[in-house]
């Protein structure tokens, strides 16, 4: 299990695309690759963009198909960034 603390890598709001994917390619693949499960920690962040949850996401279901998110855990999220997470992985289950 690989807990990764967002605010560490965006500060206190998540809105960098390239920072998303960086995270995705460096952290989030490696990990599920191994097999293991991610924590994505939002812990002191005040808010994400909807791109920056779809770069962080898309791509990881894309690759691993809709049951990665069985490995993907999402912790000390506020109630907006939670909605974003359900409308990206809604989205990207119906064009998976």
């Amino acid at each position: 299990m690989k807990t990764i603390y967002l605010h560490e890598k965006v500060g206190d709001f998540a809105e960098n695309k390239d920072i998303a994917r960086d995270i995705r390619v460096e952290d989030i693949y490696p990990t599920l690759d191994r097999g293991e499960e991610v924590i994505l920690d939002f812990i002191d962040i005040s808010g994400a963009t909807q791109s920056f949850i779809h770069a962080l996401l898309s791509d990881v279901i894309r690759k691993y198909g809709i049951e990665v998110l069985d490995g993907i855990a999402f912790k000390n999220c506020d109630e907006t960034v939670k909605k974003i997470i359900i409308i990206v992985t809604e989205y990207m289950q119906e064009s998976v």
